[in-house]
């Protein structure tokens, strides 16, 4: 039985790295008394994929993570998500459960693009209106080229086609970035402030604004053209 799981990560836990997020859940599951599907071999371990790992010091409304059971549930999802929120810790909680099909493909294989919001501090800039406009200007420019640098070589890339949304929300001071995820183009919230910062020139101070994802999407046609929520594979159960 495949399941995928939304969960939300706030709080302290933010700062939870994967790895050691990864072994938290393992514990988890575990305590919740979920038959996990385990490899084989010499060393087994739990069958569990993560969508696209979050980094450290980012909160998230739209986590997701694929297990494997040994058995059909006689829980229902409403069942097991509350079996699986008893037992874990003040920062993480599960939002749903879904079944997946068997030939579902793992979260990971095909995350198309991920929502974020950046809320910044209220004290960030001197003008609130200036940055408004100019960060909508940054955003709409044809082009948006920066040069990524990696341990053997530097090269420039436009990062402007993997922007696919963008808004500023006033009333709560933060910016709504819709933008590329996965494998293959992957493009990160704090980079996008960092090209816009650089070519405006418009500094912000240190710890001025913090990162939450809301959503991830996974690809649902073989051309990559469409996506949805990763939690709209599945189903209820």
């Amino acid at each position: 039985m495949k399941l995928r799981l939304k969960f939300s990560k706030q709080g302290y836990v933010k700062f939870v790295g994967h790895l050691d997020g990864m072994r938290y859940f393992q514990k988890a599951i575990r305590r919740a008394g979920l038959p996990a599907r385990y490899s084989e071999g010499f060393s087994p371990h739990m069958i569990m994929s993560f969508a696209a790992p979050l980094g450290v010091g980012l909160e998230s409304r739209g986590e997701y993570m694929d297990i494997e059971l040994t058995e059909e549930s006689t829980l229902s999802s409403a069942e097991m998500k509350e079996q699986l929120n008893a037992v874990m810790a003040e920062g993480y909680a599960i939002e749903s459960v879904k079944e997946l099909p068997d030939t579902a493909k793992n979260a990971m294989s095909i995350v198309a693009a991920a929502d974020y919001r950046i809320f910044l501090h209220p004290d960030a800039v001197d003008s609130w209106e200036d940055f408004y406009s100019s960060f909508a200007s940054f955003c709409e420019q044809p082009s948006i080229c920066i040069t990524k640098t990696s341990k053997k070589s530097e090269r420039e890339v436009d990062i402007r086609p993997l922007i696919y949304q963008s808004r500023l929300e006033p009333t709560t001071r933060s910016i709504f970035l819709q933008l590329s995820t996965g494998s293959a183009n992957n493009l990160k919230p704090d980079l996008v402030l960092e090209a816009f910062t650089k070519q405006t020139g418009i500094a912000l101070p240190p710890f001025s604004f913090h990162v939450e994802r809301l959503e991830v999407y996974g690809f649902e046609d073989k051309e990559m053209t469409r996506w949805k929520p990763l939690e709209a594979f599945g189903s209820d159960f």
